[in-house]
């Protein structure tokens, strides 16, 4: 069954959400307690939502998805048309694979060893390699995302009696949930980019992105699924496996900053907690005299706080979030100036005129939004503008599945944060640095992937043979480049 919906348009001044997953496997209201798990997650993705259902015994799996959010996509006769105890869910943002019905995830086909669902959070940097060599050998995609690679590696398993072995073929960044006729399987890559967590309720064990989709449907948290691991979940309990080589771990630190909600844990560390450490560290890098601290809404406000807090400055909600822009609708030329910006926050005037303003946000990507901000600060009467930014200055693309622009389009690798505040308009302008936004983690640095600022990638992407397969496939590329080394099985050193 299908629903499209409308949908946002994309926010190109911010980096873009990749996805969530949700599974659970032994609870007879798999499909509702699915729904509310993706409700939970939602703020992983807005561009499609879908369900995936068993139960165990009818070969069919049940399968409703469709473009919009979850709320759009689903409704109760949906739900009841989802019969079985278990399922799997997901909402998507695209980070490969073009936004259409098509590429909405789970992704659901029939092999030789009977059916097979996956949802997946991530990007696979070898994903062009894998394809074509699938394609050669008589894989026929229905899609142009990199999640369904996965499939196609089970499905052709030269191991029947060990079928997961074939996903380590797979390099880059996986966090998925898979369902077969009898099992339901928990993936996480070796390196641990991207967050999965396993619950229990009610007897039945639960993965999810976050906790805090634990936490909606009064599930209990349990542990998180270890860089490397791989859990089993049928009818007789729940065991881990480990196919692939260890790697180190390079947990993406962006969770923390901006991705995760505040409401979730990993790592033992709270969201919140985090984010108001790194306001903290923020204050203390970049102190300001100031009459306010004003938050842009919502991932800036914990960071605000910390910040307000750690230099006894007022902190007020200045700027208010419309939180039903959702849908999409009809974009004004020169009707209304700065459309898209304030119709996602609009300025109390009253609370920041003739007063010196400190601005807290958790990034700059390109700095148009960044820039309206202050003109409408300094519009509405404000005396000085501060900007201060929860994370270092983004440089560097993202191949582990966030939506940056291309590095060209990145504000700071194109000025320097002088120019920036001069861009901005600003009185000053300061940025988190690298230790101390670790330091407010309370963990150690090896432990995270920061190559969106540092440029250190921890697994290699070859760009050259990705750019051969982007300008090629439109004429179905008949000639292969030499093949790419993968570095997930080249000798690297062990966490």
């Amino acid at each position: 069954m299908e629903n499209p919906q409308p949908r946002a348009p994309k926010d190109l001044n911010k980096p873009s959400h990749e996805c969530g997953v949700f599974a659970i496997f032994g609870h007879a209201d798999a499909a509702i307690l699915t729904y509310y798990g993706l409700f939970a997650l939602q703020h992983r993705g807005q561009e499609s939502a879908g369900i995936v259902t068993s139960d165990g015994t009818n070969k069919v799996f049940g399968s409703h998805k469709g473009m919009g959010l979850v709320s759009q996509v689903f409704t109760m006769k949906d739900l009841e048309q989802l019969p079985g105890d278990r399922a799997i869910g997901h909402v998507r943002y695209s980070t490969t694979g073009s936004s259409n019905l098509k590429n909405a995830q789970p992704f659901l086909v029939d092999t030789s060893r009977g059916q097979l669902a996956i949802a997946h959070n991530g990007n696979l940097v070898n994903a062009a390699q894998l394809r074509i060599e699938l394609e050669a050998e008589g894989s026929i995609f229905q899609t142009t995302v990199d999640s369904e690679i996965a499939l196609h590696l089970l499905a052709k398993a030269s191991d029947p009696s060990n079928p997961l072995a074939s996903l380590r073929r797979m390099e880059g960044a996986f966090s998925m949930v898979i369902m077969g006729e009898n099992e339901l399987i928990g993936v996480r890559d070796p390196f641990g980019f991207r967050p999965l967590s396993l619950g229990r309720l009610d007897g039945a064990y639960v993965l999810s992105s976050e906790t805090c989709a634990f936490d909606l449907i009064h599930a209990e948290f349990l542990r998180e699924i270890e860089p490397g691991e791989v859990v089993i979940i049928d009818k007789d309990g729940i065991r881990s496996e480990w196919p692939f080589r260890r790697a180190k771990k390079s947990f993406c630190i962006f969770e923390y900053v901006y991705f995760a909600r505040p409401d979730s844990n990993i790592d033992d560390m709270n969201v919140k907690e985090v984010r108001v450490q790194m306001g903290r560290e923020l204050a203390r890098l970049h102190p300001v005299e100031a009459d306010i601290v004003v938050p842009v809404p919502d991932s800036g406000i914990y960071a605000a706080l910390g910040f307000s807090d750690e230099l006894g400055i007022p902190f007020d909600l200045a700027f208010v979030r419309n939180h039903y822009i959702g849908r999409t609708f009809i974009q004004p030329t020169q009707l209304i100036r700065d459309f898209n910006v304030r119709v996602k926050l609009n300025l109390i005037g009253e609370a920041v005129r003739g007063k010196r303003v400190v601005v807290i946000d958790d990034s700059i990507v390109r700095g148009t939004t960044a820039r309206t901000r202050v003109v409408n600060l300094r519009e509405a009467g404000a005396k000085e503008v501060h900007v201060r930014i929860s994370c270092p200055p983004h440089k560097h693309a993202c191949y582990y599945g966030i939506d940056f622009p291309d590095p060209e389009k990145l504000l700071a690798n194109q000025m320097t944060p002088e120019q920036i505040r001069d861009y901005l308009g600003a009185d000053s302008l300061g940025y988190l640095e690298v230790d101390s936004m670790v330091r407010a983690t309370g963990l150690p640095k090896e432990n995270f992937c920061m190559a969106c600022f540092d440029g250190h990638y921890p697994l290699p992407y070859d760009e050259a043979f990705d750019k051969y397969v982007m300008e090629n496939r439109r004429g179905k590329a008949r000639l292969l480049p030499p093949a790419v080394q993968p570095a997930l099985f080249a000798d690297t050193k062990s966490s």
